[in-house]
């Protein structure tokens, strides 16, 4: 490929440009290189390039294409020296030239909000006023009126903190160089450790004036300041003893001086005087004066009161719950963060909306009343409905296409969140457009707990039944329409009639800043949580999704338009937790009219001997393994014995994709029968339309178990019984956690829930054979068994709340503004409050696994990296957890500036190995920095040779068959060290 290099470098980074580009390029101009390059060497570039990076530094990167065209691969440094396609601009001016002036120039006794020079009043009022109107429109309920009120109250306080004579002063420069952030900065070289936040300053205004506050409660009083707060994500501070009110208001005299804060209290009143008059000449809304009428006539008292009374007192918590709570007092703070939710997501929303105007624009709306259309231009125009009518037209009108209609009826009649529940195979899915359509529904959010059963069902609806809407799949790994070769722009991200997602994506909105608004239409759409069951068991999912469905609950009667789906209802979290009844729950019973049985086989996990997953099957058998490493170890041990296909979670992004396609193809009713064996981890249980003749699963939870059992004959074609072989080991018959399996269980959280299940079906089947419909009825019946504070399930799910409320806690799911400079790269990154703990992008080396027990390390890593600045990596993910458990970290930290010397770990001296890996562990949030777990041999041979491999380094193992995915060499042992594996 030939490509041009363009350097905009200054100062000292001139000089180290050049070295850099002069050794892979030739000159071409006195900033200009060209030359015919490698990927590998254009790679290389890139790094040296990075590893002295300054704010000084600035180099393109042009991929030339054709005598007319080039492409823009990458920039290093100040993106701001080029355009968004990489070119230099040549003229500039730095001066207002008059068709930038929108506004008359800044009065100095005006208060603006931000650099579109807003008036704060105007700007706060419609805030306020917007705020309003969009929790009323998606709640849509009378008994919330109270709560509306303290929208308006938020919307038009929320700015107060503006008044800030520092804000002012920054404001009134005039255009500003980066207003990105407008209202978040008050000049380039002011650094907000030493001085509030404007959010932080309005709290702290609100609990100035908090007597003089009438006929508020304390509940409208909480939620006040919880958003006054909370509209903006917390600032990060180095050394942060921002704890309170107090020490804001400590801070603030410290940097305005006293006279000027009595000036500040003197404004807040005007300010909400004129706001007030705004509110009463706006078609006589309800003013704020008869509950925010502060006067500055008792400000010294006002001012010893404040003083005395927050000294001590704390922000708001973003989320509070804590662990001796009852179940009772747990559901009541459910409701209070999700009403909490809510309110803050529609003045953040509304804000939005009105900062996007010019001074002009929202002056003339406020006069003209034509505030409301603003909110207009956000209704969803659909023609959803013609498509979900056009589902039932694909169907045979049979007996069992009457009973889905008819469940779906009864569900559209419910007036509370509707659940479904029904065996694996009945049709969920099919129920679930009925009930949608029923509902007169514009927009689905369809949301799956994993990203598997998002492609299972984006499969599904794409294929058979709307295959003439738009249904969107929207996860961070996959972003398309309609089809699996059709990316979704950027600009149309959940714009589709069904957005299949996952529950981390909808979580953005109650737990970061920039996704807040995406609550609202969350509200205002008809939405269907497939699968739920799976979050019960997860730490903060349980309690997260608890929220969202409080959420959705504070619609009206009959207009909640929510829908949870599940083979396995997990009727004790449904009526504890969520606080929903048992008429809430429709059962579908099952049309599958063939016999069952379930046989349990102990084994020995520790050994291959009698071992059932070590053992070689045919005939469309499914092995469900609870996790990757047992599904990868058969498959190896067995791969040239059977006719196989692996799948687990442990692939890199593309061959996910690929072996996705591939299982469900040859499994799907009438599929290509490819293999006749499918090697699984737990991926494969829910919402994949695909079927076994035989099925062997390792024990685990009620739910899990019948889940899988609904992969086994899902079309009822069998004329012989159907058996489950349950591989159980005695620890988990014991209730005891020794042992890889138990040890597990109890990880999940499902320990004592599994043991009681099996003792349950001991008891009631004996090794009977059933019907599918007995097997949920002894399910409903084992729940209602188990419907005490000390049981099993009430145990285990005691256990996962605890967790996740330790968790919220330790504040992972606060939102957190970092300052930092703006890129246009879309590169991956892992948030540092991940809710699925703490994962790095990770690098491996290939490892051929074709004789597992000699196994070929290739010279070559499981991904390249991309060469431009815009493709998505095919990458690799691993706990921090597993990655320092094993040593690797360290064995990283010693080896990787000698490796790869542009890494930022290159300039830490040896010696200084806790800093080296700390920044490793920071640096792999980001694609372009991962850890590398494995070593190629050319890499090796730079700090030693291959014989400083590390014993435990984790490979990405390969076979001709297909990909083995991640795993550690010393894993293979149990293979090679047993008479079985010799």
């Amino acid at each position: 490929m030939i490509v041009t290099f363009i350097s905009q470098c200054e100062k000292k980074a001139i000089a180290r440009t050049r070295r850099v580009l002069d050794a892979f390029a030739d000159r071409i101009g006195d900033n200009t290189w060209q030359t015919v390059i490698t990927e590998d060497g254009l790679i290389a570039v890139k790094k040296l390039l990075r590893k002295t990076v300054t704010k000084s530094t600035a180099v393109s990167c042009h991929w030339i294409r054709g005598r007319r065209r080039s492409e823009l691969l990458w920039i290093v440094g100040n993106r701001n020296k080029f355009n968004n396609i990489g070119i230099v601009p040549v003229n500039s001016t730095q001066k207002d030239v008059f068709m930038d002036v929108v506004t008359m120039k800044a009065k100095q006794d005006e208060f603006y909000a931000n650099t579109h020079r807003q008036p704060l009043a105007e700007h706060s009022f419609a805030i306020g006023y917007l705020a309003q109107k969009l929790f009323k429109k998606v709640v849509d309920n009378d008994e919330y009126d109270n709560l509306s009120k303290v929208a308006f109250l938020a919307g038009c306080l929320h700015d107060l903190g503006k008044l800030d004579p520092l804000f002012q002063e920054w404001v009134k420069k005039g255009k500003q160089k980066d207003p990105e952030d407008d209202g978040q900065h008050i000049d380039v070289k002011f650094t907000f450790d030493k001085h509030p936040r404007h959010n932080e300053v309005s709290l702290l205004l609100f609990n100035f004036f908090e007597q003089q506050c009438k006929g508020l409660n304390n509940r409208q009083k909480e939620c006040l300041q919880h958003i006054l707060y909370w509209h903006h994500a917390k600032p990060y501070r180095q050394n942060d003893d921002f704890t309170g009110v107090y020490k804001a208001y400590e801070y603030l005299i410290k940097n305005v001086q006293a006279d000027k804060f009595e000036i500040l209290i003197k404004n807040t009143s005007d300010l909400v005087k004129r706001i007030n008059t705004l509110s009463k000449n706006y078609h006589a809304n309800e003013s704020i004066e008869k509950h925010i009428d502060w006067n500055v006539d008792q400000a010294p008292e006002l001012k010893e009161n404040f003083e005395y009374q927050f000294k001590s007192k704390h922000f708001p918590e973003f989320k509070h719950y804590t662990n001796t709570d009852s179940i009772e007092v747990l559901r009541d703070k459910v409701r209070i963060n999700s009403e909490h939710n809510l309110l803050r997501a529609c003045v953040i929303s509304a804000d939005r909306l009105i900062s996007k105007l010019s001074a002009q624009d929202l002056l003339e709306y406020i006069a003209e009343q034509r505030l409301d259309e603003l909110l207009e231009t956000q209704e969803t125009l659909s023609n959803l409905y013609e498509h979900l009518s056009n589902v039932s037209t694909k169907f045979p009108n049979s007996e069992r296409t009457q009973k889905q209609n008819e469940i779906a009826q009864q569900l559209a009649d419910l007036r509370d969140i509707a659940v479904l529940a029904g065996p694996a195979g009945c049709g969920k899915t099919k129920i679930a457009l009925e009930w949608a359509k029923l509902k007169k529904a514009k927009k689905i959010f369809w949301i799956c707990p994993r990203v598997q059963v998002c492609q299972g069902i984006f499969q599904e609806l794409t294929e058979s039944y709307l295959p003439d809407a738009k249904v969107e799949i929207f996860t961070g790994e996959f972003k398309f329409t309609n089809a699996w070769d059709k990316a979704t722009p950027e600009t149309e991200y959940l714009s589709g009639d069904v957005v299949v997602t996952t529950i981390d994506q909808i979580l953005g909105s109650i737990v970061t800043h920039s996704k807040v608004d995406s609550l609202v239409p969350f509200m205002d759409a008809h939405v269907v949580f497939d699968e739920y069951h799976e979050y019960i068991g997860m730490e903060i999912f349980n309690l997260l999704f608890a929220e969202l469905i409080a959420n959705k609950n504070m619609r009206k009667k009959y207009e909640k338009n929510t829908l949870l789906v599940s083979a396995t209802p997990h009727y004790s979290y449904l009526k504890q937790v969520l606080g929903l009844h048992e008429d809430d729950v429709i059962a579908m019973p099952s049309f599958n009219d063939r016999d069952y049985k379930i046989e349990f086989i102990d084994y020995d996990e520790s050994v291959i001997v009698g071992n059932p997953f070590y053992q070689s099957y045919d005939g469309q058998t499914f092995v469900i393994s609870n996790t990757a490493l047992t599904a990868q170890l058969g498959f190896i041990y067995q791969k040239n014995q059977e006719k196989s296909v692996l799948f687990h979670s442990k692939f890199k992004r593309s061959d996910k994709k690929y072996w996705f396609n591939e299982v469900y193809e040859a499994f799907k009713k009438e599929g290509t029968h490819k293999f006749e064996v499918l090697r699984s981890g737990p991926i494969v249980q829910a919402s994949l339309n695909i079927t076994a003749k035989n099925m062997l699963t390792e024990m685990t939870s009620p739910e899990n178990m019948l889940q899988r059992l609904g992969r086994l004959d899902r079309f009822g074609e069998s004329e012989s019984v159907n058996i489950l072989k349950v591989a159980i080991t005695e620890n988990v018959k014991n209730g005891s956690c020794k042992g890889s399996l138990a040890y597990f269980l109890n990880q999940l959280n499902c320990l004592q829930n599994t043991k009681a299940w099996y003792d349950f079906l001991q008891n009631q089947l004996a090794e009977q054979s059933f019907k599918l419909s007995k097997l949920y009825q002894l399910y409903k019946d084992f729940h209602k068994q188990q419907d005490q504070d000390n049981s099993a399930v009430f145990q285990d799910m005691q256990k996962a709340l605890k967790k996740s409320i330790d968790r919220i806690n330790n504040k992972v799911t606060e939102p957190t503004k970092v300052s930092k400079p703006k890129t246009t790269e879309r590169k991956s990154k892992i948030s540092k409050n991940s809710l699925r703990g703490d994962s790095r992008f990770v690098q491996l080396a290939k490892l051929n696994l074709n004789d597992y027990a000699k196994p070929i390390f290739e010279n070559e890593y499981a991904y390249q990296p991309p060469l431009d600045d815009t493709t998505e990596y095919d990458n690799l993910t691993e706990s921090l957890n597993i990655i320092q458990e094993l040593g690797l970290i360290h064995f990283i930290a010693q080896k990787h500036g000698n490796i790869d010397p542009s890494h930022p770990v290159k300039g830490i001296p040896e010696k200084k190995q806790k800093s080296r890996c700390m920044v490793l562990e920071n640096y792999a949030r980001d694609a372009d920095f991962p850890l590398y777990l494995s070593y190629i041999e050319d890499d090796l041979n730079k700090v030693g040779g291959t014989g400083v491999r590390h014993p435990e380094a984790i490979y990405y193992a390969v076979c001709d068959q297909q990909p083995i995915g991640s795993i550690t060499l010393d894993k293979l042992n149990i293979l090679t060290t047993t008479p079985e594996g010799n």
